[in-house]
C-alpha cells in the first residue's frame, strides 16, 4: 500500500481539519489530493488506541454555528485515514515506507511535541529497530534512513503546532539535534535544503471528541500556507491558502483568536469559574467578556493599528466574536487552560513585547500581569 501522506497525531483537531480536507478532496472526480494518509500513534494509553483503531474505518466530523449569516448543522463523514500505525510497534514498517513512497508529513504533536527525551541518542542513526521516544528525534532517525536509501528524494512537512514560524522552528529542531548526534555534514544538507519544511498556521475551533473517533467542529476553517520552492501539497482545499506572506494570518489568529481563549481561561481561574464552564458561557459572563474586549481594545488593536494592520484585524473580530458565541460548541476553558503557563507566554509575551518596542501608551496590563 502506497503511503504518500504520513501524519504524527491522532488528536481530534487533525482530524476535523487536514484529515478532513484530504478527505473531502479524494472525493472529488479529479482527485484533488496526493491519496490516504496513513497515521502514526505515538502513545499507548486506552482512549489513543481505540481512536486509532476507529480512525481507518471512518469517522464523522460534525459542523455546527453561524457563517455568513447561516446556521450550519452539518455531518461530514472523513474517510482519508488508510491505515493507522503504532510508532513503537510498526517501526519497521514506518521506515520502509518513509524511504520509498512518502511524499508529505503532517503533524500536531500538541505543546509538548517539541520537547527532546534524553533517552533518545545518537545511537538510533544505526539501530533500526529502535523506536525514537520524541517527535524530534523519530523524525532525525526516520529522514536519515530515507537519506541513506534515496539521497535527493525531497519532502514536505507540514508542523501544524501553533508555534510561530513553525517549519522553521521544527527545521532547526532536527538539525540540531543531528548535529548533536555528530550526522555527516551530508545528511544535514539533506534535511536543510532537500527537504521542504513549511511554515503554516491552522485555524479552526475543534470543540469536543466523539467517541471513539470524530470531532464537532465550527465551520469556519483556515489552512494558510507559506509558499516554498519544490513543496507539495497533499491536497488542495477551498480551506487552503497558499500566501507569501503568512506573517499576518498568523498574528490575527495568535493575537485574537488564541490570545483571547488564553485571557478568558487566565480570568476564570481567578475568578474560581465553573469547572464544566465552556467559551460561550464566559462570553455572556459580564465580568469574562468585559475583561476580554478590554484586552482586545485596550492592549492588542493599538498593537495592530501601529503596524498599519488595524483595519484587517477588526475585520477578523468581527467574524471572531461570532465564533466564539458559537452556541453550538462545547468548548471547555479547563481544556484551553491546559499547558496554560506555556500558552501564556507563546500568546500573551510577543503583544506586550510588540507594544513596549512600539512605546505604545497601554491603558490596562491585563497581559503584563498575567505573565508576571
Amino acid at each position: 500500500m502506497s503511503t504518500p501522506i504520513l501524519q504524527f497525531g491522532t488528536g481530534r483537531f487533525l482530524q476535523a481539519h487536514a484529515d478532513l480536507f484530504v478527505s473531502e478532496a479524494l472525493a472529488l472526480a479529479q482527485g484533488q489530493a496526493l491519496g490516504g494518509i496513513t497515521v502514526v500513534q505515538s502513545t499507548d494509553s486506552p482512549q489513543s488506541s481505540a481512536r486509532a483503531a476507529a480512525l481507518a474505518h471512518g469517522y464523522r466530523v460534525e459542523l455546527r454555528g453561524m457563517q455568513h449569516g447561516q446556521r450550519i448543522e452539518e455531518t461530514v463523514h472523513v474517510n482519508a485515514v488508510q491505515a493507522v500505525w503504532h510508532a513503537r510497534r510498526d517501526w519497521t514498517q514506518l521506515r520502509d515506507a518513509m524511504a520509498t513512497t512518502v511524499q508529505v508529513i503532517i503533524s500536531n504533536t500538541a505543546d509538548m511535541g517539541y520537547v527532546l527525551d534524553d533517552a533518545d541518542t545518537a545511537a538510533l542513526l544505526d539501530n533500526p529497530t529502535t523506536t525514537p521516544r520524541s517527535y524530534p528525534a523519530k523524525l532525525v532517525a526516520l529522514l536519515h534512513h530515507r537519506w541513506q536509501q534515496q539521497p535527493e528524494a525531497s519532502l514536505t512537512l507540514y508542523p501544524c503546532e501553533l508555534v510561530s514560524r513553525n517549519g522553521d522552528t521544527l527545521r532547526d529542531l532536527v538539525s540540531t539535534l543531528a548535529q548533536s548526534w555528530g550526522a555527516t555534514p551530508a545528511f544535514l544538507r539533506y534535511v536543510r535544503e532537500h527537504c521542504v519544511w513549511v511554515n503554516s498556521l491552522v485555524d479552526r475551533i475543534v470543540s469536543s471528541p466523539l467517541e471513539p473517533a470524530g470531532a464537532v467542529a465550527e465551520p469556519y476553517a483556515l489552512w494558510a500556507i507559506e509558499r516554498q520552492p519544490g513543496m507539495v501539497l497533499p491536497c488542495s482545499h477551498p480551506a487552503m491558502v497558499v500566501t507569501d506572506a503568512l506573517a499576518p494570518f498568523e498574528q490575527r489568529k495568535l493575537w485574537l483568536l488564541n490570545l483571547g481563549h488564553t485571557v478568558l481561561a487566565e480570568r476564570w481561574q481567578l475568578q474560581g469559574g465553573a469547572a464544566d464552564m465552556t467559551v460561550v458561557q464566559a462570553m455572556h459572563t459580564p465580568a469574562l467578556r468585559t475583561a476580554l474586549e478590554a484586552a482586545w481594545a485596550d492592549e492588542v488593536l493599538p498593537v495592530f493599528d501601529a503596524e498599519g494592520a488595524g483595519a484587517e484585524a477588526r475585520a477578523y473580530l468581527v467574524e471572531l466574536r461570532d465564533r466564539l458565541l458559537n452556541p453550538f460548541l462545547e468548548h471547555r476553558l479547563a481544556d484551553i487552560a491546559k499547558d496554560h503557563a506555556q500558552k501564556k507566554l507563546r500568546r500573551l509575551a510577543p503583544v506586550v513585547e510588540r507594544a513596549v518596542a512600539l512605546r505604545l501608551p497601554i491603558a490596562q496590563t491585563q497581559l503584563r500581569n498575567a505573565l508576571a
